[in-house]
């Protein structure tokens, strides 16, 4: 069986406990999370993969172009 090399962009944030949580904007509903980077790059592969078994074949192609910070003021409520 030939397999296919395919690139898949990753969005990795860290919340407020430190926990890292990775997705798939390409795969509708792919997503992991972990304790260090390198455990959630290694679950997030893990993820890809039973995403694409369970048949979520449908790949929403997209190309990164890149992050920006944007400030905006907002209204302060007391």
């Amino acid at each position: 069986m030939e397999k296919q090399i395919t690139d898949f962009t990753v969005f990795i944030e860290q919340d407020e406990d430190g926990i890292y949580i990775a997705k798939v904007p390409e795969i509708e509903g792919c997503y992991t999370q972990g304790k260090t980077l390198q455990e959630t790059l290694e679950r997030i592969k893990e993820a890809i993969e039973v995403c694409l078994e369970a048949g979520k074949n449908e790949i929403n192609p997209m190309r990164f172009i890149g992050i920006q910070k944007i400030q905006i003021e907002r209204p302060q409520f007391v």
